[in-house]
Order: structure tokens, then sequence, then C-alpha cells
């Protein structure tokens, strides 16, 4: 039975840490939501999906994955799953624990980035939070971004082609997505800092050139980055 990952049609977000593991994989999964209103998609059917799914051990919110009797809700649980199942993380305990760290490490910084444009109020929109905005962007392009990625950069630092040492994980594909993500909202301050990251920048360029990956991000099924998701790019807050 093909996994069911349920999240947000329009945007990557979290979701795509988990998309990308699946795609790596070659697994066989539905993105429920991006199907057709008639085939249960669209945002109604994923709102009434994730109040029904699970009882009263439903998600708290998307994305989350329906593998048969389970519903795993957080992005990095539903990589910790998927992981040992498709040969995305270590077979020894340390390992799996190693890649499970770094996980949620780039799960601070998906919040750090996502708070860059909304640092007072999810139900605010952005330009109700401009000034806010600035000031948080100015910290993030300067501090944050430079002491995650310098972190990452030590995790290399070993001469090992990927995070874990000789295999990809799924660590490694969401290193990617950060980047890119990063390339995209923030591309002069990631221009300045990225001579100073050359391991994460090629790891990068690894995970790119990996067959199904490559295949997934020339398909449609790899959404474009916009101002609706985590990653947004607005000038004002990445001067050159």
């Amino acid at each position: 039975m093909a996994y069911q990952l349920h999240y947000w049609p329009g945007i990557q977000g979290r979701g795509e840490f988990v998309r990308l593991a699946l795609e790596a994989a070659g697994a066989d999964y539905v993105d429920v939501a991006r199907q057709d209103p008639d085939e249960g998609g669209g945002e109604d059917a994923l709102m009434d999906d994730l109040a029904e799914l699970g009882g009263p051990r439903a998600a708290f919110a998307p994305p989350f994955l329906v593998d048969g009797d389970l519903v795993i809700g957080q992005t990095a649980s539903i990589l910790l799953y998927l992981g040992p199942r498709h040969d995305l993380a270590p077979a020894a305990e340390s390992g799996r624990l190693w890649v499970n760290q770094l996980q949620l490490t780039i799960a601070d910084l998906v919040t750090e980035a996502h708070d860059t444009h909304h640092p007072i109020g999810m139900g605010l929109y952005y330009e109700d939070q401009k000034d806010e905005a600035a000031r948080r962007s100015e910290e993030f392009r300067q501090q944050r971004i430079p002491k995650f990625m310098g972190w990452f950069e030590r995790a290399l630092a070993g001469g090992d082609a990927w995070l874990a040492g000789g295999a990809v994980s799924y660590a490694d594909l969401s290193l990617f997505q950060a980047v890119e993500g990063l390339r995209y909202a923030f591309p002069h301050a990631m221009a300045r800092l990225e001579p100073d990251i050359p391991k994460v920048v090629a790891l990068r360029d690894r995970v790119a050139d990996l067959p199904r990956i490559a295949a997934y991000l020339a398909s449609a099924r790899r959404i474009p980055f916009n101002e609706m998701g985590i990653f947004r790019r607005y000038p004002e807050l990445d001067p050159e």
C-alpha cells in the first residue's frame, strides 16, 4: 500500500523534507491534498483528514504520514520512521540518533527562517509586521545563518561524503532543502557566506546529482518556492 503524505498542496514547506526522502527512496506515495477534490484532494479535505485520522492521537498540523493504521505527525518523526525502512538512516542506534539530531537542528533553522517574515504572529500578514521582520532578518542573516551553517560545516569536517558517514541519509536531503530555501529567501547573504562553507555547498551539489532527486527536481512534483511557504523572498529583508 502506498504511503499517504498529507500536506498543503501549494507550498513546499515542511512537507518538502518528507517528499525528498520519499523521492530519494523511490517509495510509492500519494501526495493526497494535491489530488483533485473529487479524489480527496484540496485544503478542505486536508483539514478534514487532520481532524479525523488518528483519533485522539491525530497529528497537530500537517505534514503527517499515513502508513496503514499508523498516523505520524511532525517532520522529524516522519523521517525517523522512514529512514531505517528505506536505507536513509544508519543501522546502528548511535547513527540513527545522530541523524535525528541533525534533523531536529534543521527544524530549528526552519523555524527561525519562518520567523524572519512572521516575527510577531502567525495570524498577522507580513505587511503588518514589516519593521519587526527587518530587525529579525538582520540578526538571522548576520548571526544565525552563519551559526547553523558553520555547525553543519564542522559536522562534515571528518572527510565523509555524507553527514552520517559513507551513505546518504535523510539529514543530507534535508540540509540540501535548507540550503535551497536560504538561497531563495536570502540570496545575497548566502552568496557572502558560501565561500566559508564549501563542504555544505558540496553536499548540496551531491544531493542534487542523485538520480532520483535530479529527476524529482526537474518534474512537476517539485513545487516552486513562493511567498506562501516557509522560505520567502522579500528583497528588503536581504539587502545587497
